[in-house]
């Protein structure tokens, strides 16, 4: 009888009677090493070095338009240099001031229009050197920008070279400052500083105004560069006005050119106006943030107000506009814009025909845009009375 064939053992473990071990898998060759990051830049980080230079190159001739006695040397260096002259202020007294250009940056940022705002950083700048009696100068503008367009910074100093050549001040130097995450890529501000200097005991000032001085008003055919976040947000945010459009009814100009017309610059006609009044010119308040009311004090005795008679002066329809869309009560106009007046003068009354004489043979530069047809004239637009130091109306 046949057998049957005996079973096959199964092959054991190695190591014990368990379960299988499991299948030794061949090892993975190793990754390759990660590429080395390139090497970090300026540039990468955000600052254009080059972009500035060419910045500097754009702007050469502009700046050297509006050289004038005093200045030594060019821009470029560490620091710019003026030789005062003794001669004519054998004790000079300097005064400083410094300034913006606030919101009225958005206008331009929206409008892509670059070439006027720095007319209006001179304006707030040499205006208050003004209102003490000195002769502007010079100025040194600073411009700060998220990401740096030579263009555009091009743009923003032939407008402070503009104003610079009308004020009769040397643009002697400044500082262009890129600031990558600090700023937004489009975002712009504008600051400026001037210098200016005086005879000492010539200055203007409260102290030398008294009751019955007369108050002579410059008009400002516009906002100048105060009052814009209120403005902004009535015209453009509440009544959804677009700047290409006109600025109101029947208007020849847009909205865009009213609310970017440049500030008037007052210096070289009040200037005139303090040297043939030949001490009569007593004091002078540039309006500016805080309009008639928080400025106007600024140039009176602490027993003196100012009796203003809004009926001399023409109102600009601008304002109408922001108080009829807004419904900004008359209060609130008064405090945040100039109305109409830019600078006004205390005035001996014995010098009152020779000061107006004197601002309507230096009528204040026009402008572009819009261009100004004829020069605003000044006019008697108020007294000084006894008060407490206020501005009446």
């Amino acid at each position: 009888m046949a057998m049957a064939p005996a079973p096959r053992s199964r092959p054991r473990s190695p190591v014990s009677d368990g379960p299988a071990a499991a299948p030794v898998l061949a090892e993975a060759p190793p990754e390759a090493p990660p590429e080395a990051p390139a090497p970090a830049t300026y540039a990468g980080a955000g600052v254009d070095i080059a972009a500035g230079d060419e910045a500097v190159e754009r702007i050469k001739a502009v700046v050297a338009s509006t050289a004038r006695p005093g200045v030594l040397g060019g821009i470029g260096g560490f620091g710019g240099l003026f030789g005062l002259d003794t001669t004519r202020y054998p004790h000079p007294v300097l005064v400083s001031s410094t300034d913006g250009v606030g919101t009225k940056l958005l206008v331009a940022k929206a409008t892509g229009r670059w070439d006027t705002v720095g007319i209006d950083l001179v304006a707030m700048c040499v205006d208050d050197l003004v209102c003490t009696g000195a002769e502007p100068l010079f100025l040194l503008d600073y411009v700060a920008v998220g990401r740096l367009v030579p263009e555009r910074v091009a743009e923003l100093v032939s407008g402070v070279a503009e104003g610079c050549r009308q004020a009769g001040c040397a643009l002697l130097g400044g500082e262009t400052a890129e600031h990558p995450g600090a700023m937004a890529p489009d975002d712009v501000d504008l600051a400026g500083f001037a210098v200016g200097v005086l005879e000492q005991g010539t200055e203007l000032g409260p102290h030398r105004v008294r009751s019955g001085d007369v108050l002579v008003g410059l008009p400002s055919p516009g906002l100048r560069s105060n009052g814009y976040t209120l403005a902004r947000h009535v015209l453009l945010e509440r009544a959804g006005l677009a700047l290409e459009g006109p600025a109101w009814d029947g208007a020849d100009t847009t909205l865009a050119d009213e609310l970017l017309r440049p500030s008037v610059i007052y210096a070289p006609a009040a200037l005139r106006a303090i040297a043939e009044a030949e001490g009569g010119v007593h004091a002078c308040a540039h309006v500016t943030g805080g309009g008639l009311p928080g400025n106007v004090p600024r140039a009176l005795p602490s027993h003196a107000d100012a009796k203003l008679d809004p009926r001399s002066w023409a109102r600009p329809r601008i304002f109408e506009e922001i108080a009829r869309r807004g419904g900004v009560e008359e209060g609130e106009m008064r405090r945040v814009f100039n109305l109409g007046l830019g600078m006004v003068l205390a005035v001996d009354p014995d010098a009152v025909d020779t000061v107006l004489a004197a601002l309507a043979s230096t009528p204040p530069a026009a402008t572009t845009p819009p261009a100004a047809t004829t020069a605003p004239v000044a006019t008697v637009v108020g007294e000084v009375v006894e008060g407490s130091g206020q501005v009446r109306w």
